[in-house]
């Protein structure tokens, strides 16, 4: 009987012990399968995107990554979401290599959307953005054209805008590949906003984002940027005419007549922005200052200066200011010297 019972306790130890083998074995199995499914690099050879958007669930994003061949397994992605506990950002996703799930759910979690860059430089105007946005691929050139023209989002600082023109800050951008015109303008303006605010410009846009606009396309110099400002302040006081090419250049883009050249024909003929023919500041502004520009309108130098020859047209790089009408005609004459001894004509 002793024996029996001891054969029972042997017989029981053994099936106990193989439960428990098979239970380690199944564990590493599972180990190894969801090593395999997290750790295994899967996915697309070519460029897919795929887009999460805002609110949706865990599950739907592991769905939609399952559907579109990113991952192999929802539930790898799943089960990642339960370990890392992270937050899964929205936006538009490029892949186009093979990669893990971790890698996958990594760049989800920090936000590894992607975008397109467009450089805008300072003093570029709506012409010249839009075909930048176009090269950019994020649109054609008349679509984001028209949206400039819907001044709804400067109203309140420029009830007088005719369009986003001098609103639209000049900088390097990261836009989604499907952002429309609207979107576009709107975070251009935003950053101008922001700019605005940062040096203390919180009035009179009309008139400081166009005389900045002006200031911006006759010198690239820095430290003489407060100094056109000046010349123009004068002139206005003295009720001169600002005599500036770039306003007149503008005016006939406007009227889409500019040639890439300006002729003595184009100074006399009649547009609102012809600063030869009308007195004061053109009627808005001519293109998009950058943030030194925009300072020196709100700041600008105590000088007598009346007259100026550009810094673009100096070919040391320099402008030549002045107090008057002889003195200009001598800074003018030197400058064509200039050029003539540097080869130009």
């Amino acid at each position: 009987m002793a024996g029996r019972k001891r054969y029972s306790r042997k017989k029981k130890s053994s099936g106990a012990a193989r439960f428990l083998l098979t239970v380690f074995l199944l564990g590493l199995v599972a180990a190894g399968a969801a090593a395999w499914l997290i750790l295994t690099p899967f996915g697309p050879t070519t460029e897919t995107f795929v887009e999460v958007e805002p609110g949706s669930s865990t599950t739907r994003i592991a769905g939609e990554l399952e559907t579109d061949g990113i991952v192999r397994s929802h539930y790898a992605f799943d089960l990642l979401r339960l370990w890392k506990r992270g937050t899964l950002r929205a936006g538009e996703y490029r892949f186009d290599h093979p990669a893990s799930a971790i890698e996958v759910y990594a760049r989800i979690t920090r936000g590894d959307v992607f975008t397109r860059t467009v450089t805008i430089p300072e003093g570029s105007n709506l012409y010249d953005i839009g075909a930048r946005i176009e090269q950019a691929g994020l649109g054609p050139r008349a679509d984001f054209l028209a949206a400039a023209r819907q001044t709804a989002l400067v109203s309140d600082l420029d009830p007088q805008a005719a369009s986003l023109e001098g609103y639209l800050f000049p900088d390097t951008y990261h836009l989604p590949r499907k952002a429309t015109p609207t979107q576009i303008c709107t975070a251009m303006v935003h950053r101008f906003r922001r700019e605005a605010a940062e040096i203390g410009l919180r009035a009179n846009f009309h008139k400081v984002v166009t005389m900045a606009s002006l200031v911006e396309r006759e010198s690239a110099v820095d430290t003489e940027r407060p100094l056109v400002a000046s010349v123009f302040e004068n002139r206005l006081a003295a009720g001169m005419p600002l005599m500036t090419d770039p306003a007149v250049i503008y005016g006939l883009e406007l009227d889409g007549r500019w040639r890439g050249t300006i002729y003595q024909s184009d100074l006399a003929r009649d547009t609102p922005y012809n600063t030869y023919l009308h007195k004061g500041l053109p009627p808005g502004p001519i293109a998009n200052p950058g943030v030194r520009a925009l300072r020196a309108a709100l700041e600008p130098a105590k000088t007598d200066y009346l007259y100026f020859v550009a810094a673009g047209a100096d070919p040391q790089g320099h402008s030549l200011f002045s107090h008057s009408l002889e003195e200009q005609n001598r800074n003018v004459a030197g400058y064509r010297s200039a050029v003539k001894k540097a080869g130009g004509r």
